[in-house]
């Protein structure tokens, strides 16, 4: 395949736009999880609907363009070298993310959220689950979301295997996005986008698109910003 046709198949506005759409979701979850932090509104974003529904949404949102932008990888023969480089930043920024969480979150850090879920989830469908037919992927998908709620056991409740999902409790952490469930979000972007390709063609509003190319650039500053922004207001109170 020429390059600039490999391209543009790895390329979609369409995608891009839905994954900057996201990301302006979660800007807007983390604003008010701040300003619950800060003591600025009184809201539980652990136990409350709302709030928990809301974090269900964007996560699967998230992960099913991950799994969309990952087939029209493979679609447009994307080299392993560009692959390993991607991978490389999500996964040193899911290190990044843990040690800033420490810092500001000691008793409750990230080990596992979900840069480090997408980073997983990237070698699983990269190194093996991508070569399957589409309804192998589509029944993986179902049973990776059923999974957590039929098998659970005190094996996966450490810090050193409950990044498999099938725990008997949550952990106590800021963010928790292991392999099962949402496994099952990615598959079912990729399934779907393999499927039907022609449904990432088209425009999109391009302030979204833009934004979703640089989606991992914006997830790392957002909250510095928006912690830096309300610390610095709240000092001038």
């Amino acid at each position: 395949m020429p390059a600039a046709a490999a391209d543009t198949l790895q390329r979609s506005d369409r995608l891009d736009a839905l994954r900057g759409l996201a990301i302006v979701w979660m800007a807007a979850f983390h604003f008010g999880f701040d300003l619950n932090h800060f003591g600025w509104i009184r809201q539980d974003f652990y136990r409350d609907p709302v709030w928990t529904w809301q974090r269900t949404c964007i996560v699967s949102l998230f992960l099913f363009c991950a799994g969309a932008g990952q087939a029209l990888a493979v679609m447009g023969g994307q080299g392993a070298g560009r692959f390993w480089r991607r991978w490389a930043q999500v996964a040193g920024c899911a290190l990044l993310v843990s040690a800033g969480s420490w810092f500001m979150f000691p008793d409750s850090w990230i080990s596992f959220g979900v840069l480090h879920g997408i980073a997983v989830m990237l070698l699983l469908l990269r190194l093996g689950l991508a070569r399957l037919p589409n309804g192998v992927l589509l029944l993986l998908a179902v049973l990776a979301i059923a999974a957590p709620q039929l098998v659970q056991h005190p094996l996966f409740d450490t810090h050193w295997t409950n990044w498999v999902g099938l725990v008997t409790h949550k952990p106590v952490t800021e963010d928790y996005v292991p392999v099962l469930p949402w496994l099952g979000a990615m598959l079912l972007g990729f399934v779907t986008t393999r499927a039907w390709p022609r449904l990432w063609q088209g425009g999109a509003p391009r302030p979204l698109a833009v934004l979703g190319r640089w989606s991992l650039s914006f997830y790392m500053v957002h909250q510095p910003v928006l912690i830096g922004t309300l610390v610095a207001v709240q000092s001038l109170r």
